[in-house]
C-alpha cells in the first residue's frame, strides 16, 4: 500500500510531462504547417486559422495568378510567337513590373501573419527560434525572388523602350525582310563615323532562312535608289574623287539640310538608298552596331566560339600588336572577337569581311534562349551601348521568332568582292543577278552550288560565297 502510494506522484509527473511534450510537438507542427501552407497556397493559413475574409481574398488572387501562368505556359507551347509578343510588350511588362513588388509585400505579410497564427509565445524557446528562422528564410526567398524578377522585367522594358523606340512598321517585300546591318566605327583618329561593315540580312518571313549579302566598304561609283535625296544629288552614281560606299554616311551628315527634319539619321537613310540602288533590294529596317561596344555583348554572353583559320594579329596596321589569336577552335572574349572581326594586319578587307560574317553566324547559333534569360541584365546593358535600330518594339517578337527559326537553318553568304566584282568598276547588273540567284537558291527554286559541302574549303573566298556559312567557317 505504501509502495504504491510512493510511486504515484512520479508516474503522474511523467504523464503530465509526456502530455506537455505532445502538446509542444502539436503546436510546433501546427506552426510549421501554417507557414508551409502559406508558401504553397497564400491565404490558406488565414482561411483555416485566421481572418477568413483575408484568406479567401488572398487564395482567390493566388489561384487567378496560377491560372494565368498555366495559360501563358500552355499558350507558349502551342504558339511561341504569342509568348514572345507578351514578353516584348512594354505595357504588359510595366504591369508585371509593378505587380511583382506588390505580390512580394503581400506574400511577406501573409507569411508573417501565418507565423503569428502559430502562437509563437506558447512554443518552447528552441521551437520558437526554429519558426522565426523558417519564417525569415521564407520571407527573404519569396520576396527576394519576386523583387529580382521585377528588376529583370524593368531592365528588359527599359532596353526595349530605349533601343526599339521607332514607331513605323515595314511590311516584308516579296516575302522577305531585308535588314541593313552596319558596323559603325568612329575612333579618335577618324573624321566622322564611317561604316566599315555593310551587310544585308535577307530573311524569309515564314521560315527564317537567311541570306547574308556583304558589300565592300571601298566600292566606287555606287548608284542610288530612284526618288531619294542621294539620287537627286548624284544621278550618275557616287562618282566624286575618293567617294566610296562607306563615305555615303559621312557625306549625308555633312549635307543633312537636304533631308526633312523628321529623318532620324540622314547617314543611315543615304546608305539605305545606296544599298537599294546596288542590290535592287528594298530595305525594311537597319541595325547599326557600335563595333567598340560589341565587346560588351560578347562578354555578356560568355564569349563566342570560332574556328580560327590562321593566326590573327590583335592591333592596327603600323602599331605594336597587343596580342595574337592562335589557329584552332577558340572561345574568344569580347576584345578578341572584336579584333578577329576587325584586324587587317597581314590580310585584306575581303578576308576581314569573311571573318565578320563568321562571327555573326557563330553568335546566331550559339546564343541560346536560356543563355539570354540568364544573362538578360548584362545583355540589355550591353545592347543599349551596342545597337541603334529603327525596328519598332511591335516587330520585336517577329524578329525573335525568325532568329530562333534561323538557328536551325543554314545561312547563305554572298559577298560582292574581287575577282567576280571589281570594287573600282562594279558591274551592278551582275550584282543584282547574283542577289536574285542567291534568293532563289535559299527559297528552293535552284539547286545549291556544287562544292559547297561542309569543311571542304575554309578560304576567305569560300566564306564570302557559301550556301552554308557555318560549314565554311
Amino acid at each position: 500500500m505504501s509502495e504504491q502510494s510512493s510511486l504515484s506522484p512520479r508516474s503522474g509527473w511523467r504523464g503530465e510531462r509526456s502530455l506537455e511534450q505532445r502538446a509542444d510537438s502539436i503546436r510546433l507542427r501546427r506552426s510549421l504547417s501554417l507557414l508551409v501552407m502559406t508558401l504553397l497556397a497564400p491565404g490558406s493559413a488565414q482561411l483555416v486559422a485566421g481572418n477568413k475574409r483575408v484568406g479567401r481574398l488572398a487564395l482567390a488572387c493566388w489561384l487567378v495568378l496560377v491560372a494565368i501562368v498555366l495559360v501563358v505556359a500552355v499558350g507558349g507551347l502551342v504558339d511561341r510567337t504569342w509568348l514572345l509578343t507578351l514578353g516584348t510588350n512594354a505595357t504588359l511588362l510595366l504591369i508585371v513590373g509593378l505587380a511583382l513588388p506588390v505580390l512580394a509585400v503581400a506574400w511577406v505579410l501573409l507569411l508573417s501573419d501565418a507565423w503569428r497564427l502559430g502562437d509563437p509565445l506558447r512554443l518552447r524557446r528552441q521551437h520558437r527560434a526554429a519558426t522565426v528562422g523558417l519564417n525569415t528564410a521564407l520571407c527573404m526567398v519569396t520576396a527576394g525572388a519576386l523583387l529580382f524578377s521585377a528588376h529583370l522585367v524593368a531592365v528588359q522594358r527599359d532596353f526595349i523602350l530605349t533601343v526599339f523606340n521607332a514607331s513605323a512598321a515595314s511590311d516584308p517585300h516579296a516575302g522577305r525582310y531585308n535588314v541593313l546591318l552596319l558596323g559603325g566605327d568612329s575612333g579618335k583618329d577618324r573624321w566622322g563615323l564611317r561604316p566599315d561593315s555593310i551587310n544585308i540580312a535577307s530573311i524569309d518571313e515564314q521560315t527564317g532562312r537567311t541570306v547574308l549579302f556583304s558589300l565592300p566598304r571601298n566600292m566606287e561609283n555606287v548608284p542610288f535608289a530612284e526618288g531619294g535625296v542621294m539620287a537627286q544629288q548624284f544621278p550618275d552614281g557616287f562618282d566624286c574623287d575618293g567617294c566610296y560606299l562607306n563615305g555615303v554616311y559621312t557625306w549625308a551628315h555633312d549635307h543633312q539640310e537636304l533631308w526633312p527634319q523628321e529623318v532620324a539619321d540622314v547617314g543611315v537613310e543615304a546608305t539605305k538608298e545606296a544599298v537599294e540602288g546596288i542590290t535592287g533590294l528594298r530595305i525594311n529596317y537597319y541595325a547599326m552596331v557600335n563595333m567598340a561596344g560589341f565587346t560588351d555583348l560578347v562578354d555578356a554572353v560568355g564569349g563566342v566560339q570560332v574556328d580560327v583559320e590562321k593566326r590573327i594579329t590583335m592591333g592596327a596596321i603600323g602599331k605594336e600588336p597587343e596580342g595574337y589569336i592562335e589557329p584552332g577552335l577558340q572561345r574568344l572574349d569580347g576584345n578578341q572577337a572584336l579584333w578577329y572581326a576587325r584586324s587587317r594586319v597581314d590580310d585584306d578587307d575581303y578576308a576581314r569581311m569573311a571573318r565578320q560574317k563568321c562571327v555573326m553566324t557563330a553568335m546566331l547559333h550559339q546564343l541560346s534562349p536560356s543563355n539570354v534569360v540568364l544573362k538578360v541584365q548584362d545583355i540589355a546593358s550591353a545592347g543599349k551601348r551596342l545597337l541603334t535600330t529603327d525596328i519598332p518594339a511591335s516587330e520585336l517578337d517577329t524578329f525573335i521568332e525568325l532568329a530562333l527559326k534561323a538557328r536551325s537553318k543554314p545561312v547563305s553568304s554572298v559577298s560582292f568582292v574581287p575577282p567576280k566584282v571589281l570594287t573600282y568598276d562594279p558591274d551592278f547588273v551582275l550584282i543584282r543577278d547574283l542577289v536574285d540567284e542567291a534568293l532563289a537558291k535559299a527559297e528552293g527554286d535552284l539547286e545549291p552550288t556544287a562544292g559547297n559541302t561542309p569543311r571542304k574549303r575554309r578560304s576567305a573566298s569560300a566564306r564570302n560565297t557559301s550556301d552554308d556559312l557555318a560549314s565554311s567557317c
